[in-house]
Order: C-alpha cells, then structure tokens, then sequence
C-alpha cells in the first residue's frame, strides 16, 4: 500500500505544474491549437498545420507551467495574467493579419508598423475594423478570452457556496484525477521532447545569427525552424528588424561619408534591367535549343545588343544579389556590403535623377522573410531618399505593369540625365503566374522529343518556364524600345540563375545547399547579360561601343557592376576603382569570382575541363 502511495505522489508531483496552472495551460493550449487552423490556406487543400503543433505546444506550456509553479504563489497569478495577456494579444493580432491579409505576423509587418504614423494608423483602423471581424477568427478568439476570464472566476464562487463536507467527499477523486495527469505527462513528455528537440535546436541557431541575410540563407535549408505560435513569429519578427536595424546604421554612416568629386554626364540615360530567375541555358541566345528569346535576338543582329558570354551572379538568392550589385562593395574586399555606399546614392549626389521601378520590393504586410531582407534597405525611408527620386508604388502579377506606370507617371519626372532601375519579377516561381494565359506558346508537347526523359507534368512545367522567358523578351524588349530614339545605354540582368528540370538533375527553382559543385554553378549561377546601344548613343559615344565589344568575353561578376555604371556615367569618386570595370583596360579579369563568398567559379570549370 505504501509503494502505491509513493507512486501517486510522484505522479501527482509530475502533474503539479498543470494542476497549479490547470486554466492557463488549456486555454492556452486552445488558443495555439485553433489559430493554427484557422491560419491554413482555404485555397490549398493539402495544407496543414505544422507536423509537431500538439506535442511540442504540449511541451513548451508544460515547461512554462513548471516555470510558474517555482514563483511564489502570491505574485503567480500577476506573472500568469501577464503572459495571458501576451499571448492573447499576440494571437489576435496574428487571426486578423491572416483574415486581412492572408499573412501571419512576419518582419516586414513590423517594419510597416514601426514606420507607420498617427494619421496612417487612423487610416489603417477606420478601414479594416470593421463588424465583420466578430463572426471571423477574430470574434472566436475574443470569446475565448471571455470564456477563460469566466473560468477563473467561477471557481472561487463555486468554493465559497459549497460545504467542507462535499469538498472532502472529493479529495479520493482528486487523487486519481491528479495522478492520471501526472501519468499522462510522463507518457507525453519523453515523447514531445524527442519530437520536439530538432526543431528547438533550429529555433536556437536560427536565434544565434548576426546578420539577417544569415538568418534568410537558414531559412533555406531543409527542415529549419518552425515558428510555429505567433508569439514565436513575433519574437522572430522582432529579431529580424533588430539585425536589419544594425546594417541600416552602417548603410547610412556609410551614405554620410560618401563623396562625389565631380561628374561628366558621360551618358544621359543610363537603364538598367534587374531580371528574375533566368539561368542562360534557356536563353536562345545563348544556345538553348527552344525560341525563347527571339526579340532580344532580332536586337542582337543589329549589332547593338552585346551579349557577354562568362558572366555569373555572386549568389542564388535575390536578397544577397541586390545587396552585393547595389552596394560598392566587391566580394573579396575588407568589410561587409553595408559598409559601403549603394551606387544609386552616388547617382542622385552627382545629379542624375534616379527613377526605381520594381516588381518585388515594394513594403507590404504579405511578405516572405526572402523580400524583407532585400529590400529592407531599399525601402528604408532615409537611405530610399538618398537613392531614389522617383518610384512606383503598386506591384503586379504580371510585369507589363511596370511599363504602365512608367509611361503614365514617371517618365514625365526624367530630366536630362537618368538613370532608371526595372526590377521585374520574371520568370520567379510558380512560373505559369507569370505571363498571361494568352501569351502561352509551348505546350509540353513541343518538348516530347528533346526531352523525352520527362513525363508529361514536368514538361508542362518546362513549357511554362519557357513561356516566362519568352514573356520576359517581350518586356525586355519594350524597354529598350521606349529608349531606342535617345542617346541611352541598357544593360541587362538577371539576379540569378534557375533550374527547371537541367539534366538529369530532376528540379525546378533553386538548391540552396552551402556546398557547391559544378553543376550547381552553372545553373544556379550562370546568367544572360548583355548592353544594348541606341544608334544614337553609339554615334555620340563610339569609344564606348567599342570598349563593350571588345569586352563581351571577358569574365565577369554582376557583384562589381556598380564600378562599371560609374564609369558610364562619368562620376568621379574615391569608391570608384577600374579594376572592378569590365570595360576599363586596367579590368582585373583574374580576380576570384567567388560564389556565395566561398566557392571559386573559375576553379570549378577548370576541374572539369
């Protein structure tokens, strides 16, 4: 009889933390459980909640009712209402942002609220508070928090309305009850802890990086954290603005030293094309066997278009693509990107009007963590005004939208010398979203005998690829179209490369793995890059013609591009350095091209050779 009674009192001392904080652990195992599903996609019928949501919530409210069981039960109740306020808070804000914007809370939904004023906010809550939000997620949440403010008050009035006697008559059903708790808690917390552990150690690491490009680049590995509760993605959001805060100081101490000697205008328009996912091996002009780029071709044989045939991105992801391509900073050189001043800065110092026309960066409360670490810096509203002049400010499914909005509203705004960025979103995942159902021209018919090797859906996938790119000729070309008749230089080039199904490799989009091989490099990291001369401009400007022919083979990382658009634009400053200028004859060909900061390209296809 007594090793059963020591067997309940240990049972009963391992249900404890959830006997003492028995209203606080349900409701808030509730609210975790039911935000979980309301926050699933109602257009996606295979999605679901994450894998590990009831045993690792089980796991992390057993532990803090541990934690809160140590306080002395005087001050608990304070300690405990603070965290139900927290997590109450935190979820409801994370209900309505899924039901406004179909979004959980992320960083750029911070970033937006940090910078948003008292008018905005007024604006924000006359337009989306509305009645409607008692029958959404919201008013259920809200009723919990009724229903749990009840439980805690009806105890106590239960208590003092009921006799010692009835109360004594239950301590033997008090027992049991208490040591089944304590039984199942031994049962399910070896069990949480082993299901649990992987995705707490990502939790650790991911809370352990310095800079928030690392933070995006563990993102991309398989099987990363998890923030599985909003107050977890609020911790992670608030994480996120902190380490993207630190480089934004650095940015503008290093917009503050910046200086521009002087400035010929060498080029009165310079355009530079920022295109999406594009590796050249689906480039017709670069060999690819289906018709994809057949404008851009046409503008080749005119002998205006230079395509460069060894050009490579310093990364495969367009967050650290923009960083490393708008920041004077070279891979290879002392300090971070940050460090260094963004070329746009030095344009509009020198007296260019700078015009930002982009399909991706625009700040939005929908955003991936992926678009928040590019451009946050670009939209940060000190270093934004110190770059640019002119910008769009609505975002499209499909890139004509940007033509539009040039030619109705920013057009208007050039002066006598320009330079204007297109960022389009190009051929970026899914691919059939991104061109318009009547541009479709290859089917996966058309790809049966070249690549018989696929089944019939990934052919499908393929053909759409391809119609991305063939779209994305037509809004290439239109832009050159629009600058044909002006003395104006274009330049074109995607962030990155993409795979689509190359060789016997068997995916599409991009392997973010930390170790790169050949093959990963050539696709992933090999791009289409050429300039484009009006007549105009190759008459008035003929040395430079020459120079960008002369220079079509040379080898080349879009990392250093900002020294060459220095260079055409005539701005002398200390940050310049022709080394970096694939066009000046002292162009240091042989400098490392070292992908992701740690992989020499130029090595790679030397083994293989």
């Amino acid at each position: 009889m007594g090793s059963l009674r020591n067997v309940i009192n240990l049972l009963k001392k391992v249900g404890l933390p959830l006997k003492a904080n028995a209203s606080f652990f349900f409701f808030m195992y509730l609210i975790g459980i039911i935000a979980s599903y309301i926050e699933l996609p109602s257009n996606d019928p295979d999605a679901s909640v994450y894998g590990n949501l009831w045993l690792e919530l089980f796991l992390d409210l057993y532990i803090l009712c541990a934690l809160l069981t140590i306080i002395p039960r005087k001050i608990r109740p304070w300690v405990r209402g603070l965290f139900c306020v927290i997590a109450y808070i935190t979820t409801i804000a994370d209900v309505f942002c899924w039901e406004k914007f179909q979004s959980t809370i992320n960083p750029s939904m911070l970033l937006l609220v940090g910078e948003t004023d008292g008018r905005e906010a007024s604006e924000f809550f006359n337009s989306y508070f509305s009645t409607d939000l008692i029958f959404s997620g919201v008013g259920l949440m809200l009723l919990i928090i009724l229903i749990h403010i009840l439980a805690t008050i009806l105890p106590g009035i239960i208590k003092k309305r009921c006799s010692p006697l009835r109360l004594s008559l239950n301590s033997r059903m008090k027992d049991i009850l208490e040591a089944t708790t304590g039984g199942l808690c031994l049962i399910l917390l070896p069990w949480s802890v082993c299901s649990s552990a992987h995705n707490k150690g990502e939790m650790i690491q991911m809370f352990s990086m310095d800079t928030i490009g690392s933070v995006e680049h563990e993102l991309t590995t398989k099987d990363c954290a998890q923030f599985y509760l909003p107050v977890y993605r609020l911790a992670f959001s608030i994480f996120s603005n902190e380490l993207a805060s630190q480089q934004i100081g650095r940015l503008i101490e290093a917009k503050d030293k910046m200086q521009v000697d002087s400035c010929s205008f060498t080029s009165p328009n310079i355009v530079l094309i920022i295109g999406e996912s594009y590796g050249k091996h689906h480039s017709q002009q670069y060999g690819y066997f289906m018709p994809t780029t057949p404008r851009q071709i046409k503008l080749q044989k005119t002998g205006l278009l230079v395509p460069f045939s060894d050009v490579v991105s310093p990364w495969n992801l367009t967050s650290f693509v923009f960083k490393n391509v708008f920041s004077l900073h070279v891979v290879g050189e002392k300090g971070e990107w940050c460090d260094y001043p963004l070329f746009p800065e030095l344009f509009r110092k020198a007296g260019y009007h700078v015009t930002f026309i982009t399909n991706q960066f625009l700040p939005k409360a929908k955003q991936a963590v992926y678009d928040f670490s590019g451009g946050f810096f670009l939209n940060h509203p000190e270093l934004s005004k110190a770059m640019f002049d002119s910008r769009n400010t609505r975002l499209y499914r499909f890139d004509r939208g940007l033509l539009d909005d040039y030619d109705k509203d920013l057009e208007k705004e050039n002066t006598d010398h320009n330079l204007i960025i297109f960022h389009l979103i190009g051929q970026h995942v899914s691919y059939r979203q991104r061109f318009p159902d009547d541009r479709r021209h290859f089917t996966a018919d058309d790809y049966a005998k070249k690549r018989a090797d696929l089944n019939e859906q990934r052919r499908s996938i393929l053909a759409d690829y391809d119609n991305a790119v063939l779209y994305n000729d037509s809004i290439v070309y239109q832009i050159v179209k629009r600058f044909e008749n002006k003395d104006a230089i274009v330049i074109y080039m995607p962030d990155h490369g993409e795979e689509c199904y190359e060789g016997n490799r068997g995916f599409i989009c991009r392997n973010h793995s930390a170790a790169i091989d050949y093959d990963l490099a050539r696709y992933e990291f090999e791009i289409p890059f050429w300039i484009y001369c009006s007549r105009k401009y190759a008459a008035e400007h003929p040395e430079i013609y020459k120079e960008i022919i002369k220079a079509k083979n040379r080898r080349f990382m879009t990392d250093a591009l900002p020294h060459m658009l220095l260079y055409l634009a005539g701005i002398s400053t200390k940050d310049y350095h022709p080394e970096y200028n694939i066009l000046s004859p002292k162009y240091n060909e042989m400098r490392p091209r070292l992908l992701k900061n740690t992989t020499d390209y130029d090595q790679l296809v030397e083994q293989k050779k």
